[in-house]
Order: C-alpha cells, then sequence, then structure tokens
C-alpha cells in the first residue's frame, strides 16, 4: 500500500488534530486528547477476498465504469492521548454502498448491490499519522421495522502497543443522527467524536475529517 504523501493532505485542507504544546522553562505541558469511542463491529464485516482494496473505493481495479452516488473523501489523523502522531497504523473502513446496500453475501437488504463499487478498503498512515480514502458517502438503510440506520463508515485501527479500535462515523447535518439506536447510546461529549466534521471542497468533491485517537496498551 503507497503511503500518502503529505502534500496530497495540506491540498485537502486537512487541518489535522495534534494537542497545542506549550513550553514552560525545561518541561513541555500538553493537552490530553479524549480517546475515540469504540463502536460495535456490525454483522457485514467483509470476510470474502477481493483483490483491490486501496484508498479509492469509487473505482475498481479493471473496471471502467465507477461508482454510483455522491464521491466524497474521507480524510483524518491518527494519534495516541498526547496528540502524537502514529506512522503506520493500519486504517480498515468498510461500507454501504449510496443505496443503502453492503457487499456482503448476508446483507438482507433488497437494495441493488453496485458492482463498482469497492466497499472495503485498508491504508496505512503516513509518518504524521494522515490517510486518506475517496469513496462515496453511504445510503441509509433499515436495520429492523422500526430503526432507519443513518450514512456511516465504519472503521477498524491496528497498531503496535495499542489497543485495537473499531468505530463508526457519521457525517454532520444528518437527521438519522438524532434517532440512531447505537449513536444515541453514547454520551453527547462521545457523539461529538463520531461526527465528521466539514472540510474544504477538493475539486468540487466534499471532504470529511475524522481525528482518532488510539489507547495504549503499555
Amino acid at each position: 500500500m503507497n503511503v500518502l504523501s503529505r502534500r496530497k493532505f495540506l491540498r485537502l485542507g486537512l487541518t489535522g488534530s495534534a494537542a497545542c504544546i506549550t513550553l514552560a522553562g525545561n518541561s513541555a505541558v500538553s493537552s490530553l486528547l479524549p480517546f475515540t469511542p469504540a463502536e460495535v463491529e456490525g454483522p457485514f464485516y467483509p470476510f470474502i477476498p477481493q483483490e483491490d482494496r486501496d484508498e479509492d473505493l469509487t473505482q475498481i481495479k479493471g473496471h471502467h465504469t465507477t461508482a454510483g452516488g455522491e464521491p466524497i473523501y474521507v480524510t483524518g489523523q491518527v494519534t495516541n492521548q498526547q496528540g502524537a502522531p502514529l506512522a503506520n497504523a493500519n486504517v480498515e473502513i468498510w461500507q454501504a454502498n449510496a443505496k443503502g446496500r453492503y457487499r456482503h453475501p448476508r446483507d438482507p437488504n433488497p437494495a441493488p448491490i453496485d458492482n463498482h463499487f469497492q466497499g472495503w478498503a485498508i491504508v496505512k498512515t503516513n509518518e504524521q499519522g494522515l490517510f486518506r480514502f475517496k469513496t462515496i458517502k453511504p445510503g441509509a438503510y433499515p436495520a429492523s421495522a422500526q430503526w432507519i440506520r443513518p450514512p456511516h463508515i465504519h472503521f477498524k485501527i491496528l497498531k503496535e502497543h495499542y489497543q485495537e479500535l473499531i468505530t463508526q462515523m457519521y457525517f454532520p447535518d444528518e437527521p438519522l443522527n438524532e434517532a440512531d439506536l447505537l449513536l444515541q447510546h453514547k454520551k453527547p461529549f462521545e457523539r461529538s467524536l463520531m461526527i465528521a466534521k466539514s472540510g474544504t471542497r477538493y475539486n468540487t468533491i466534499e471532504v470529511f475529517e475524522f481525528s482518532i485517537v488510539l489507547r495504549t496498551t503499555i
């Protein structure tokens, strides 16, 4: 997997999430960042091997047609609680397509599968702990007769000496967020950490920023 360059992230207007450090004499005082809340893995974690799992989910290798729906960028930084960037962290995402359907054989949603949507990707963070995906904004889908899940993206992050994190990223200003059973089960402050921030558009494509803070195992 290619490591993304810092220049690409700067062009996307990524602000980063490192804590501000103030030097006082010979000591450094840093703000501790809140840990990213964990969430359930869900029933549609990918298990069927696929060759293409790169950072561009809108274009499958060998396909001449791109995925349907609204293309977006998801960018972010993986850090520890002190705000230090974590390089070479494994960042994995999976999600439903624009119609709310996963590329998973047990998804009961009758919405059509998008055969041109990758649906699953794994990248490594660069030296500054930064990652980027190009994907499609996922659609909402019924989890039950009374529960419609809002658009969201699943994340799994792995880094040596840090606890594995499984979480979900939600989108700002989504009405369904207010009724989602998983999101509303979190405390208000935790919910704010799981809802992405809108960033600067890049080539007319909307950018969403999602900061991730891991817990150490040491």
